[in-house]
């Protein structure tokens, strides 16, 4: 399967004229296209992150394959022409994949033996044109049209949709970045990351927003280079990191949960960043403020989040005076506008940028897997001391200190899981499991120090808050001994670096 790279962006309000104008010139083609997209009714295909359809591109149909790829901006695509548009639509054929890579990764993913049914449809009014940027070749791409769901006449949702692709036809990828910022910085456009298929799939299924984006098992290569290792568990997380913020950036926005993996594929990155500093590039190093200041802008909206699923109920349950807590005594932030800023598309651009090979450059000889094991581990094992040694002394720490060791222990643990398929597979999953544990108390306890430490500002212009602050204050020795248990139990035991 050839790679398709390419980067897609939503057209803010107001600037689809002006865009239509920078397109649309004597140089530019419209084609119509019009594809339906198969799956199985339990969504074999989207779960393999894959995409399968049948394509009428003017005069042809063509049958198309997709799966992801390597990083964020590419995706493998196998197309085969099957012939002249003419009279019905052809047959699906899954054989035609059969020569190539496509077909066996078509097998995994079909391995139930289901039958394909037609799961939605797109119609798209395509104005293309070709563009150079030094050697470069890229396509840009303004799609207008609709995406249809439903099997009976009088139950198809649609949903219309107007967007921009750049795709690279030649060159590198860091040529399709530098155009794509200039048209982004003229246009205000938006990355996002989600494809026809996911909003069609959506559809399908019947719901408002696509699923969040969870972490997912990084597999590295036992022999690699460090700088394609560092490449690889940086894109990893920053693939979780676009597909939630595409979602909170549409004006439709998201829910706590896209907000809540958002934060944590933040926290995936930034702690590949921290932990492995020495291996990382000034340019790389120079992206780590700006990520610091957008997650802690991110973080007083999630701390409302975390409230309103767990305090504000118990909260009502012992009939608390006042139970909520006003946007503004977290320091809200508007999540829709903060991830559609330039600043924050900007930082996107320049995160991928990041993650693209050298244009021009050979990467190094690959390490042995002892030598990769070991250049990854000695960070691993220097931040593993600090969080054993604060673990044992948890009762003297103060709720600063205290907050630093679970930040320690969230770095140790999504640092070690980007990494942990180059260990036994029980040995890693045991020391996530027992950071896992600890994590958790911790945060609960985290949960409660900010909120009391909102009733109290609150309490000084609304004596009810009072209640809540000597609810929390109650319930904090509590918690104070489940995080002492879990640390102890932390420190116990043998770790995967061991």
């Amino acid at each position: 399967m050839s790679p398709e790279i390419e980067l897609k962006f939503r057209i803010p309000a107001g600037r689809w004229a002006a865009l239509h104008r920078a397109v649309a010139t004597r140089a530019a083609q419209v084609q119509s296209l019009a594809a339906v997209y198969f799956d199985t009714a339990d969504d074999a295909l989207a779960q393999a992150r894959m995409a399968l359809r049948l394509r009428r591109e003017g005069q042809h149909w063509v049958q198309t394959l997709k799966a992801e790829g390597p990083n964020p901006m590419q995706r493998l695509e196998h197309t085969v022409l099957i012939g002249a548009a003419e009279g019905d639509r052809p047959m699906l054929d899954l054989s035609r994949h059969d020569s190539h890579e496509a077909g066996a990764l078509l097998a995994r993913a079909l391995v139930s033996a289901a039958p394909l049914v037609e799961r939605y449809a797109t119609e798209v009014q395509r104005t293309r044109r070709v563009r150079r940027l030094g050697g470069a070749l890229i396509e840009i791409a303004l799609d207008e049209g609709r995406i249809t769901a439903g099997a009976v006449p009088s139950e198809v949702r649609e949903i219309r949709f107007c967007e921009i692709e750049f795709e690279l036809l030649q060159g590198e990828p860091q040529d399709l970045l530098a155009m794509a910022a200039r048209w982004v910085a003229r246009f205000g456009l938006v990355l996002d990351m989600r494809s026809k298929s996911e909003r069609g799939l959506m559809l399908a299924r019947g719901q408002t927003f696509s699923a969040p984006t969870r972490a997912r098992a990084l597999q590295l290569p036992p022999r690699a280079a460090a700088v394609q290792v560092l490449r690889a568990m940086m894109a990893n997380p920053l693939g979780q990191v676009l597909a939630n913020a595409s979602q909170l950036a549409d004006p439709a926005g998201g829910t706590p949960e896209h907000l809540h993996q958002l934060r944590v594929g933040l926290r995936r990155l930034r702690a590949v960043l921290k932990v492995y500093a020495d291996l990382s590039p000034p340019e790389l190093l120079a992206l780590v403020p700006a990520l610091a200041a957008l997650f802690g802008q991110l973080g007083a909206a999630r701390d409302l989040d975390a409230m309103a699923e767990s305090l504000w109920p118990a909260l009502r349950a012992v009939g608390a005076p006042l139970v909520e807590l006003p946007s503004d005594a977290l320091a809200g932030v508007d999540i829709t506008a903060l991830l559609g800023a330039p600043a924050t598309q900007r930082l996107w651009l320049d995160l991928l940028g990041q993650c693209q090979p050298a244009s021009g450059a050979p990467d190094p000889t690959g390490l042995k897997p002892q030598q990769l094991r070991r250049l990854l581990a000695e960070p691993l094992r220097a931040l593993q001391r600090q969080v054993w040694r604060d673990a044992v002394r948890f009762d003297r720490l103060d709720d600063a200190a205290r907050h630093r060791l679970r930040r320690r222990i969230k770095r140790l643990r999504y640092a070690a899981e980007l990494c942990a398929s180059l260990w036994p597979v029980k040995s890693s999953a045991r020391f996530m499991r027992g950071l896992q544990q600890a994590q958790t108390p911790l945060g609960a306890f985290n949960d409660l120090v900010v909120a009391q430490a909102g009733y109290r500002t609150l309490a000084e212009r609304d004596p009810r808050a009072w209640f809540a602050v000597g609810w929390l204050s109650a319930h904090r020795h509590v918690l104070e001994a489940d995080c002492a248990l879990a640390l102890a139990r932390l420190a116990g035991r043998r770790s995967m670096l061991d």
